[in-house]
Order: structure tokens, then sequence, then C-alpha cells
């Protein structure tokens, strides 16, 4: 007979997993469903979800809008705000699989898009900043609707259900990206829904995390002060806020932002550099236990908190890493991988596509023209 929730407790419940092809080789969605499949027990059938990169090369320019309605009316909003704001190339539902274990699926839509032009004129702000203020204002101010992903080239896949049966919902099998991450939620205290099923996503950044953020509160704070609408209902969207404020608009280097959200104790702290960025980031740091796996389309980063309360494997394999909250998921796709090793608490795992030297590229400066 199945165990329901508050008949198990599983003490470092979710589960991880990322798998990376640093050549840029495409694979199937099989694969990552299996790894997070082998992970089974640290669900609970509340949510599961994936993320995908490199999956619509044809529309590799667009930024793709995968959103989620309650009903026709919050459709019929979203997409009023969408045609005055976007140039919408293509658009319609997401294929789905249907199956009796997938149940009060909203109606899932998807948008190929790009900001119009004179829109971001009148802004005077870019094409990112514009499309992150458009999600923003779709989570908070649109009832009914929220947005799932709305990177380029790249899209999350989550709902209520344990992850191996969202990824048949979502038919992942007719998908081939050169990068996949992979959630299984165990939630203690925040309600399983579909908008807050992992992983969050912004631009391209996307979090999947197992643990649970207790400074939540003191994080949300400083990123409103920034523009940031925490909406989704749990403690991991800080997480994605907080890297895409800290590498994106503030240009912060990788070792920085991990130096900020995973920060070392004082007595530990080197340098000038880090004592500044913990006394002006302060704000940002992640209490409590947590592993997480952050991507972006040049590559991922996994870690840990610095007391290490929450696990994580990583792996290599020729071309390919892996990362995974457990050593026999990454076995079951990869049996004999030719490094294997557990990171300690605070240092970072990265993988970059071959040729990228950094998770993120800075984006033109968009220069407005002048009234006459």
């Amino acid at each position: 007979m199945r165990l329901r929730e508050g008949e198990v407790r599983i003490p470092s419940g979710c589960a991880i997993a990322g798998i990376l092809n640093r050549s840029g080789q495409r694979f199937n969605g099989t694969t990552i469903i299996s790894c997070i499949a082998n992970m089974h027990q640290r669900s609970n059938g509340l949510g599961g979800g994936f993320a995908a990169y490199g999956i619509y090369p044809e529309y590799a320019e667009q930024y793709v809008l995968h959103v989620y309605y309650d009903h026709e009316k919050a459709r019929e909003e979203c997409e009023y705000y969408l045609n005055h704001n976007f140039n919408i190339a293509l658009q319609g539902p997401v294929p789905l699989r249907r199956q009796a274990k997938i149940s009060n699926a909203p109606i899932i839509w998807r948008y190929f898009a790009l900001p119009k032009e004179g829109r971001l004129f009148q802004e005077e702000i870019g094409t990112e900043e514009f499309v992150f203020r458009s999600v923003m204002h779709i989570n908070s101010s649109i009832s009914g609707a929220y947005v799932a992903s709305s990177g380029q080239n790249m899209a999350a896949f989550k709902g209520v259900g344990y992850p191996e049966d969202i990824g048949e919902f979502f038919r992942l099998d007719d998908y081939s990206a050169y990068m996949w991450t992979a959630h299984g939620r165990f939630p203690t205290n925040t309600p399983g829904w579909w908008g807050g099923a992992h992983p969050f996503t912004l631009l391209n950044w996307s979090v999947v995390h197992n643990g649970e953020i207790s400074s939540y509160s003191t994080n949300r704070r400083f990123l409103e002060m920034y523009g940031y609408t925490c909406s989704l209902q749990t403690d991991t969207e800080v997480i994605t806020y907080a890297v895409d404020m800290l590498m994106r608009r503030h240009g912060l280097s990788m070792e920085d932002t991990v130096n900020v959200i995973s920060a070392p104790l004082w007595e530990d702290i080197e340098d000038e550099k880090q004592n500044r960025l913990r006394r002006v980031y302060s704000s940002l740091l992640l209490n409590g236990p947590f592993s997480i796996i952050v991507a972006t389309g040049n590559g991922m980063m996994a870690i840990n908190d610095r007391i290490k309360l929450r696990p994580l494997v990583a792996a290599e394999k020729g071309d390919c890493l892996y990362v995974s909250s457990e050593e026999g998921a990454i076995k079951v796709v990869e049996p004999s991988p030719d490094r294997i090793w557990s990171p300690g608490g605070g240092e970072p795992v990265v993988g970059l596509l071959y040729g990228k030297e950094k998770l993120i590229e800075p984006e033109p400066k968009i220069i407005c023209a002048q009234s006459a």
C-alpha cells in the first residue's frame, strides 16, 4: 500500500539532478527522467519538474514563455498584455500526454515572442530587463496566470505529481536538449501546487532546490526593493531572483555570487572584497539547509550550504557532467563515470559549454534615440 503524506518522514527529502553535455550535443529527455525516477522515495507526489536547454533551436532568438492559466479569462487578459508588448511569432498549447496520475492541470500555453522595439525605446531598457518586468507583472497582477519559464531556447515543464509522471505528461521523450535539470518535491511548509513546483525560472535561469530557506522573509524584502515580486508561495523563488539580481543586473562573478548566497563565516573571510560583499548583500545570505542546481544557457552550477546539511554528488564521463542528490541516480544513467565525488559545503560544482568562460554574458546596453 502506498504511504500517504504524513505517514512517512524523509528528513532530507526532495531530489535534484542535472546533466550537461559540455559539447552541446543534445540528448533525449528519457535520460533525466530515469535519473530522477531513481530517487522516487524523496518525493511525495506534490511536485515534480524539469528544465531543458537547447530544445527550440528553430526559435533560438525568441523568448519562449510557458504560461499556466487557471481559467480562460486569465488567458484572455494575459494575451492582451502580451500582444501589446511583444511580437509573437508562434503560440499554442504545450503538447501533453493526458494520464490518470496527473489531475487538475491548468491550461498550459506557450508563446515564442520578442519585445516590440517601440516598447523597448519607451521604457529605455534592454530586452532581458523588459522580459523580466513582464514576468513580474503577469505573476503579480493577472489573476490566475503565472509564468513557468521565460528564457531563450529553453523551457520548464513542471506540475503536481511525481517527476517521472510529470515527464510523461509533458512528453519529454519528444524533446532533446544539451542540458537537463530535474526536481522531485517533498514540500514541508509550502503548498504543493502547479506554480510552486520546481524548477523556478526567470529568463534563462532555472533553479532546483532541496532544503529550506529559513531566511526567506529577509531575502524577499531585500529583493522587493529591486522590483522583484515573490508571488509563487514557496521559499525557492528567492534563490532564482537573487542569482538574477547578483549576476545579470549587478554583474557579479559566479565566485562572488557564491560568496553572497553561501557566505563564509565571518572568521573565515579572507579579504576586503569578501568583507564588502558580506556587508552589502547580507540580506541575500541563504540561511538553512540547501543543495541547489542553478542552470542557464551557458551551463550549470551546483552548490550546498556551508555546513552541507543536504546531500550533493557530482560525476564526470567524457563531455558530460552529472550532479544529483544521490550517487545511485547518476549511476543508473552512467554506470561507469570517469570521476565521482561529493563536493564540500559551499564548494561549487561548475559545468560550462565548451568555448564559454562564464555562466552568463552581459546584455548589450540599449542606446535610445534622442527626441528631436
